[in-house]
């Protein structure tokens, strides 16, 4: 396991808009669980999981996908994710996924793949789709999110769109997975409570929908997949 620095240094500067009701949750599911970290066996997870009913999308939600796009780094398998510009009108500098809304005719991987292409250049041919994880709906931006699990054989070159994203990171699955990374926060008061996940990296912080992505596919890596409610 990944030792850390005493300078380390977690979570970066991010907001967090916690409310004035809210407690540290759960320790995380996969704490001393057996990992399937490499690509290929967290694809072969992937494709052989069912996906159950999403949520139906409620009315006004928008059609939205992303590209959880996965590499083999030193380590494992590296997740990658983009900070987003601090330009865009909603969720500005926060760490997601690349994605958008589905235009239409298109399938979810089709406006997963464009999206990546659009935002930080990665060449639609190097990725191979493996299936997908939990569709989810989103309270905040009232959205329906389709998240596309995918892998590309070698770390390709990327050209983040300034307009829409400020950075991008290739994090490996087991720096997420590390006890002094992950942490889950209940907002609110009992029983309506909720779960929140944050992924605290040495200068940015995970959280939202893409946090509770990221849970599942770590669930899915280390064989302890369970059912979560369907928005966050």
């Amino acid at each position: 396991m990944t030792e850390r620095s005493p300078t380390w240094r977690v979570g970066g500067s991010q907001p967090i808009p916690r409310p004035a009701a809210w407690r540290l949750g759960d320790p995380p599911p996969w704490q001393g669980a057996g990992a399937l970290l490499s690509v290929d066996d967290l694809a072969r997870a992937v494709r052989e999981r069912s996906v159950p009913p999403g949520p139906p999308p409620f009315s006004g939600a928008r059609q939205s996908a992303v590209l959880v796009v996965l590499h083999e780094g030193h380590t494992g398998a590296e997740v990658l994710v983009t900070r987003r510009s601090m330009h865009l009108r909603n969720h500005r500098g926060e760490i997601s996924f690349p994605g958008g809304r589905v235009d239409p005719g298109e399938t979810p991987e089709q406006t997963a793949r464009r999206e990546a292409w659009e935002e930080v250049a990665l060449d639609p041919s190097l990725v191979t789709v493996h299936g997908e994880l939990d569709h989810l709906v989103t309270v905040v931006s009232q959205s329906y999110i389709v998240p596309v699990v995918a892998s590309v054989s070698a770390r390709p070159p990327l050209n983040p769109s300034p307009d829409e994203v400020d950075r991008v990171l290739w994090v490996p699955l087991v720096e997420l997975a590390h006890p002094a990374t992950y942490r889950e926060e209940r907002w609110g008061q009992p029983p309506a409570d909720r779960a929140i996940h944050f992924f605290e990296l040495a200068d940015e912080t995970i959280w939202g929908a893409t946090a509770r992505m990221l849970h599942q596919l770590l669930r899915l890596a280390h064989g302890v997949e369970g059912a979560e409610p369907p928005a966050w």
